[in-house]
Formats: C-alpha cells, structure tokens, sequence
C-alpha cells in the first residue's frame, strides 16, 4: 500500500525524519518496501504568470511568450504547447535549471533560439517535472499559486511517499488513519483526527430507498445514504486529488475520488450508485446460480450462488465487496447518488474476487477484516465531504443490522509474568497498560492479570500471546537486549537410535532385509492372529481403506503381506524384519503402544546356490534372536518357557525371558493359520525393544583373567526326558555357585542301556578361581554339591561309566 507521509504527518506528527519514520514503522510489523519521493530530482522551476502570447514569425505551431516570474523583467520563452494562454500559471524553468531524464546527469536548461526567436527558459508540461501527464500541453496551475514559488515546494513534490508491505493479519492498517494509530503509540503522541460534520442538514424531500438484507450473516451491517442536486461543475479539490494520486490511484470524478478518498483515509470501501437507475428497492442477498452481472470494468460475469450481490427489482447491481455495476455506475453526469457504507463478513468476500479474476481495494480490505464499526463514520465523512464541497442535499441514513450477526471480541487474560517469560526482560506493567489501551484495547488490571478486549477492528487478536506481540513490537525489538539464555542442557546422550541400529545390522548380516510399513492392518488378518495374550483391537474411524481399517496388535499383521507379496512373484525365500509400534487397547485412552522388532523367515536356510542346504528349523530362528543379544552378556540369563499363543505352533514355539523379563515371542506361525494365508511352512518373531536396548546398555565390569589353571570335571546323568535342558542348568549354576566358569553340554544319549522315558546327558563343569589354585578336595567338594543338588531337585542318578 502506498501512502503520503505528509498526509499521514496530518494525523500525528513525530519529531523524526522520514528515515527514521520508515524504520519505526518496519520494526512494528509494517515494512516498508520502498520511500521515494513524489518526483524525482530536479531544480530551477518555479511558478509564473504568461502575460502575453503572440504568433512566432517563422512557425505556424510555436507562441512567443512573456513570462512573469517575479523577476524585475519577464522572460521571452517559446512555447509549441497548443494550451497556452494570457492569465494562465505553469511551472517556468528557468536558464540553468537541470529537468530530470533517463540520464542521471538530467536535462539542463540553456539559452537558445528556435527559428531565430531567442527562448530564455521553457514551459513546462507535468511529465517535464516527472509528473503524470493527462492532457497533451502545460501543466495549468491553480489561478492562486504564488508567483516565483519553487513548484517542487508549491506542489509538494519533496513529500515522501511510503510503499507499505502489510501482512494479511494486519487489515486494520490499510488506511491512513490506522498507520497512524501505529504512529502515535510507538511515539506516545496523540492523533489529530479530522474534523466530520455528523450532523448535516438532512433534507425530507429526498427519497429514501427502503433496504431489505436477506443475507444478514454475509451482511450484518449496512448503511445507505442518498445525496441529491449535486453541483458536478464543481472539479475535484487539488487537495484530494494529489492525496488520491500519491496513493496509487487514479483520479476519476469528484463522486469515485471522495468514496476513494475515504477508503484510503479511514479504511472503509464504499460504493455510490446513480440513484436515478435504481429500480424499487435495494436488497443485500446471495446471487443467484447463472445470474450475469456487467462490472465496472465492462467484464460481464455468470455467479454461481454463492457470491453476495446487491440488487434492486431489475436484478443485481453490485458485486457487494468487490466492484459495483455498470447499470447503476457514476458518471460525469450523475446529480443524484445513493451512498453505500456496510460491514461485509471477511468469509462471504474471501476468494470470490479472485474467482472472476478481480483484485480490487474494496475485497482486499473485506477479506482481511474491515472495522464493523467504521461504516457510520465513514458514511458521514463522504457525505460531509460530498455536501460541504459541492452544495448537495442529504437525506436521511437508512441502516438495517443484526447484532447477533456482528463479530464478537472475547476478552483474553493476559498474566503479566508471561509477558517476561516470552519476551525476556521486565516492562513495568503500566506500560503494558499504555500500550495496549493506545492500540484500543480495553485493559482492566485484576491482581497479576491483565483482562484485554480488542477492538473492532483487530481480527488478528484471540490469544495471549498475541498481545504479548503486541507489546513487544511497541515497546521495541531495538529496545531488548540480546542476552544469551540461561539453558540448563543435559549432556546425557540417548542412544536408543544407534542401539537399535546395530540390531537391524546384526539382522542384515544373517540375511534379513527391513521393511517399512503402515501402521494398519487388516481387520481380518487380526483376526486370524488373535488370542488373548495380545489384548484388544482398536478399530480406526475413518481407515484409509477397508484392508488398513484398524491398528497393528503385532508386527506380524505387517509382514505377513510382504512374505505373501514375494512369494507370489517366485521368490522361494524370505527374509523380513520391522521395527516399529505395536498398538493394544480398543479405544484411544487405554491405547498401549509398544516398540518393537519383529521378523520373518520362510524357505531354505541357504540360497539356492549352496551347496549343502535344508530348511529352516526352530533352532535357526533362535539363533537369529541370539545375535540380538550383546555377546558379553551371561547366557544364564536367558530363559525360553513353552509359548501358548494359538497362532503358533505349539510344540515349535517359545517366549523369551531375559532376567525374568519378558521379552517376545517366537516360533512357527500355526500350520492351519499358514494355510488360510497360503503360505508354507513360515518362522516369526517379535521382541519388546526396551528390554534389548536397557541389556545392550548395561556396563560389563572388566576383571583380570585369573594366573591360576582351570580345572575341568564330567559328570554324566540319567534325568527323565521331560526335564528340560535350561532348568538342569540352572540347578548346576545354583549348586556350583561363583567358582564354576563354564558349564557346557556335551553329550545326549537315548538307547541301550538307559530306561525308557530317560536320557542320558553329560557335562563339563570348568572351575577356577581367581586368588588361587584350587585342590582336588576343594573340586571334589564342589563337584559333589552339583550331584547332590541334581539328585534332590530332579531325581537325577550319576553314570559311573
């Protein structure tokens, strides 16, 4: 948005220069992306009089004139413009005086003759001083401007012009009078708004249209005035037109300038409608589907229905918030108007402008949000302006609303120790309290909170740490300190990533490959994998798809579509690993999620190229698992009980404890479960990460091998066969206590001999100790101990041979 600083210098004054206006303005939000001046550089013209004009003797299209300029003679200059004449005032260079150009060095004024006729200066035309040219000839200045006046001091061309980036938030902004309220509490001045006449005489005999707003939410506000006998020989005030034309826009007519001019002054758009084509009555209501309506600029659009038009009888006038009509548009001609001013919601503008391919000063205000209270103020303002310049007669408001309709500013409670914790340092609170009250905020201090209403025109306000925002972009960004904060960091380093990192390798280099799946499941495939040690199934509300219509119990539901994917494209063997969560609970609050590693294997353990090969067994399956396990870690306290999951197959299954912590499972996947997934015979697993990751931490101590000689002993035992292996070997490690350092099962035996419903088994116990050489007896004892605890716990009789 570009906007005059002497206009805005009108509202609220600062001691500053324009440099350092444009830098307060960019530190409290609203940057300025460019400051020129309103012509460029030039010098040496002044304001002066022609006194005379005559024929040139040797040129039909060239005057010779006599200039007064204030001097003790007038200067004799030529002139070829068609419009000079006796009495007018223009801009004179005179002898010397640089015009600006395309050169940087610009275009200096000499002394000169054109057809023999001595020239001593020139006339000026407004694109020679790098103003914007609208007829063919002289600039014709006003009959009052001083004679010998510098024109750049005359017309103000040293005036700064400010282009404004203002960001969507900031609607409020779009006006003089808004980055001037920005002005006056960033300086702490006062704003010196102008004077408007609210109580103009009001005429009866003007007719007044009735309104009817049939779309009260799109349209909760709406005001009408009409103005009558309106004297349009009457041209635009150059005070208002150079306003207009140092903000970007176009002068038109004296009716389009003052509605332009109020919108650029206060922010509120409003459209005047020639009332002697309105046909019955205005009415503010929703398009209807394929109604046809011919804009302003001649561009005829077909709505659709949800566009907000206002109409009368013969149909729609305006496209409400955006443009007006041709049918009912000002012209030169226009005596008699009706003026509209109204609240539009931002959500009944927004994006319809740019449906018909429009951009336009009236919906960039709408969509952002333009002050519901504004429209009463801006009415009597284009009606003072309207009456006062040009002698019409105004008639009486006509205003329908619905309150219920307007938008409502809910209070924020703002603590005022907040404000420290965000912004950094501390600001007395009756600061806070001018700020935000000079921004029209309405601030009531309750013990250490401050209760904030905005005002109507801040769309941009809903939360406390919006005016925490607030406060610091006016009390100033240069204004707090750069301190670096006051962390306390935690040097602990979490190696969960890296940990579970080395278990996807360890998988990688027995052959497995990593997928990566969605987290959802088909709900039949759970089914098939259901038993009650997984927990419920927590069904999804809206699934991507009906086969991903619930969530994960295990990794398995995962996989398994992978293994069938594979084997369906002749691949005989598979090797899959997940890493990832698993979810039991049926609804979001009992929702327990765990990480997890599962994987799969189906076919051989070799590749077809091996040379001896077989297929996998449960004993691989547990190997793999094994390699998960830090190879420091005491294999003792590894545990496998029978696994009960009806899924698998029950004598080919297992779970795993670690230090009597639950681990996972793993085993066969159930030969009548395979076989409704068709797949053949397939071995699965899946661990708990937490256990593995807090094992793969643990700290091993580092203890000097002992100088003293290991001593081994055998035994060999008769044990019922339905003993298992891991419970004698507990019983050995029990009994043997810290001096035993290896136990290893070497031998099984079943057959002659042994009784059926036996099996003889042999183990090597080593022993040593660290601070001596063991004796025979010291062995012997120990050895005994392991019998003697065999024997008592599991019925065990030693094997002399």
């Amino acid at each position: 948005m570009k906007i005059s600083e002497q206009w805005l210098r009108q509202w609220v004054n600062p001691n500053n220069t324009s440099e350092q206006l444009a830098e307060q303005l960019t530190m409290a939000g609203l940057e300025i992306d460019d400051r020129f001046a309103v012509a460029r550089a030039f010098s040496g013209v002044v304001v002066g009089e022609v006194m005379s004009v005559e024929q040139h003797p040797d040129a039909d299209k060239l005057r010779v004139t006599q200039v007064n300029i204030g001097e003790a003679e007038p200067l004799q200059i030529v002139c070829g413009a068609p419009n000079v004449t006796v009495g007018m005032k223009v801009p004179v260079a005179t002898i010397g005086a640089v015009l600006p150009s395309d050169d940087s060095k610009g275009f200096k004024i000499k002394k000169s003759k054109l057809r023999g006729v001595a020239s001593n200066g020139m006339l000026c035309g407004a694109s020679e001083i790098d103003l914007v040219d609208d007829i063919d000839g002289l600039l014709e200045l006003p009959e009052d401007a001083p004679i010998g006046t510098d024109i750049r001091e005359y017309l103000g061309l040293d005036n700064q012009i400010l282009d404004i980036s203002i960001t969507p938030n900031r609607g409020d902004c779009f006006s003089v009078r808004g980055v001037a309220r920005e002005m006056s509490v960033i300086n702490d001045l006062p704003m010196q708004q102008p004077e408007i006449n609210s109580d103009i005489a009001v005429t009866d005999n003007n007719e007044t249209n009735t309104v009817t707003v049939s779309a009260s939410e799109a349209c909760p506000r709406y005001l009408l005035q009409s103005i009558s006998n309106i004297d349009r020989s009457i041209e635009t005030p150059k005070w208002m037109t150079d306003a207009l034309v140092q903000s970007g826009l176009r002068s038109h007519n004296f009716l389009v300038d003052v509605t332009n001019y109020v919108l650029m002054e206060l922010g509120q758009p409003l459209h005047a409608f020639d009332a002697d084509t309105i046909k019955g009555d205005i009415v503010v209501r929703l398009a209807q589907p394929e109604e046809t309506l011919t804009l302003l600029n001649e561009q005829t659009v077909s709505l659709t229905g949800d566009e907000l038009v206002i109409a009368d009888d013969e149909g729609a006038l305006a496209l409400a918030g955006i443009m007006g009509g041709q049918r009912s548009s000002v012209t030169d001609s226009t005596t008699n108007i009706v003026l509209e001013s109204a609240f539009f919601s931002p959500l009944a503008i927004a994006a319809r402008a740019r449906r018909f391919g429009l951009h336009t000063d009236a919906s960039q205000r709408f969509e952002r949000g333009v002050d519901f209270e504004l429209p009463q103020l801006a009415l009597a303002r284009a009606c003072d302006l309207i009456t006062s310049i040009t002698g019409g007669q105004a008639g009486q408001v006509v205003t329908v609303e619905s309150p219920e309709q307007l938008p409502v500013r809910a209070p924020i409670t703002l603590p005022i120790a907040k404000v420290r914790d965000v912004i950094g340092i501390e600001i007395e609170t009756s600061e806070m309290v001018r700020i935000l009250t000079q921004l029209g905020f309405e601030v009531e201090q309750q013990s250490d909170v401050l209760v904030c209403v905005p005002p109507s025109y801040r769309f941009d306000m809903s939360i406390k740490e919006d005016l925490i925002e607030e406060i610091a972009r006016i009390y100033g960004y240069d204004n707090i300190p750069s301190v670096l904060p006051h962390l306390q960091v935690s040097m602990d380093y979490d190696d969960t990533a890296d940990l579970t990192h080395e278990m996807k390798l360890a998988l990688v280099d027995n052959g497995y490959m990593e997928a990566i799946s969605f987290s959802f499941s088909d709900a039949k495939l759970e089914t098939l994998l259901d038993d009650e040690a997984l927990g419920e199934v927590l069904a999804l509300a809206n699934p991507i798809s009906s086969d991903l219509a619930v969530m994960r119990r295990t990794l398995l539901s995962s996989l398994l579509p992978c293994v069938q994917y594979n084997l369906n494209r002749q691949q005989p063997r598979v090797r899959f690993f997940e890493t990832g969560l698993s979810f039991v609970g049926q609804s979001v609050s009992d929702l327990v999620q765990t990480p997890s590693m599962a994987f799969v294997a189906v076919g051989d353990i070799w590749d077809e190229q091996a040379y001896e090969n077989r297929a996998l067994d449960f004993y691989d399956l547990k190997h793999d698992i094994e390699q998960l396990i830090p190879a420091q870690i005491d294999r003792s306290r590894i545990r496998y009980e029978r696994s009960a999951l009806r899924f698998l197959h029950p004598g080919q299954s297992a779970k795993l404890y670690i230090d009597d912590t639950y681990v996972g499972w793993l085993g066969q996947l159930h030969p009548n479960t395979a076989k409704q997934l068709d797949l053949p015979k397939t071995w699965v697993a899946q661990l708990s990460l937490a256990p593995l990751i807090s094992l793969a931490r643990e700290q091993q101590a580092i203890t000097t091998p002992s100088k003293f000689p290991q001593v081994r002993r055998d035994i060999a035992i008769l044990v019922d066969s339905d003993i298992s292996l891991q419970t004698l070997e507990s019983t050995i490690r029990s009994a043997a206590g810290e001096l035993l350092t290896d136990l290893r099962l070497f031998d099984v035996y079943q057959g002659d001999n042994v009784p059926a419903g036996q099996r003889s088994l042999a183990f090597a116990l080593v022993w040593q100790d660290a601070t001596q050489t063991l004796s025979d007896e010291a062995i012997k004892t120990a050895t005994d101990k392991v019998v003697q605890a065999l024997t008592e716990q599991h019925s065990v009789q030693l094997r002399d041979s």
